[in-house]
């Protein structure tokens, strides 16, 4: 039985309708919550410095389409994992591009897709356009890795931390602790200060970068709670 349902989870209908779903019912969730912008001329803010890497925590990815807009382009970093795809494919029916593979600068940086992956961000960043990827470790919930201080550094971009948070939400008991935005509440989508990696930076310097990053992403993790209404959610998001 176990074996047949990994099988049917597999297939490519499964996948698509489960991506469909779960896109549309992300949509309703948008459409249903009255969204607000912290700061509120975010994007006119940013525009000067785009293409920008898009940074968040894992866990809080959900909602991330609805962060562009017509106007600028992004694409969303997504693993090749089964799970993936269904995430690939309700972020594409969202009109958000994909790049396949893992965002890990670690051992397995090489087996998991890593370095094709690596590459095509850059690649998207030379061609103008938005990254989005989030910023864990995997495995390691809100421990920023190096792998997006790398890809700053090498393709002279800033970091965006971002975080949205809504007043009625679900949160899973798993390793990310991910949160399921739900209908009918408030929402708001917070920016943080952007986070510029020098060309030349130097592994200490990195190191720095990362902590800052992290500190940030927390910074503004709480700050989108505050603004909902729950202040002692941003402290375990």
């Amino acid at each position: 039985m176990k074996r047949f349902l990994r099988d049917l989870g597999r297939s490519s209908w499964v996948q698509r309708a489960a991506g469909t779903t779960a896109a549309e019912f992300l949509r309703f969730v948008w459409w249903t919550n009255r969204f607000t912008l912290d700061p509120p001329n975010v994007y006119k803010c940013i525009e000067p410095d785009m293409p920008v890497i898009i940074a968040f925590w894992h866990g809080q990815h959900f909602m991330m389409p609805f962060l562009k807009l017509k106007q600028y382009s992004a694409k969303v970093l997504i693993s090749r994992h089964r799970d993936g795809e269904i995430n690939a494919i309700a972020a594409e029916r969202l009109n958000v591009g994909t790049v396949r593979g893992s965002g890990d600068h670690g051992t397995e940086f090489h087996r998991k897709g890593g370095v094709g992956a690596f590459k095509m961000m850059l690649r998207t960043l030379e061609d103008n356009i938005n990254m989005a990827l989030t910023a864990d470790v995997p495995k390691v919930a809100r421990k920023a890795g190096l792998g997006i201080i790398m890809l700053a550094r090498e393709s002279g971009r800033p970091i965006l931390p971002v975080a949205i948070a809504t007043s009625r939400f679900k949160r899973l008991n798993n390793w990310d602790r991910s949160v399921i935005h739900l209908p009918f509440g408030r929402g708001v989508i917070a920016a943080g200060e952007i986070l510029w990696v020098p060309p030349d930076a130097d592994t200490e310097t990195m190191q720095k970068l990362r902590l800052q990053l992290e500190e940030r992403l927390n910074d503004v993790t709480r700050r989108a709670y505050d603004l909902v209404g729950l202040p002692n959610e941003g402290l375990h998001a």
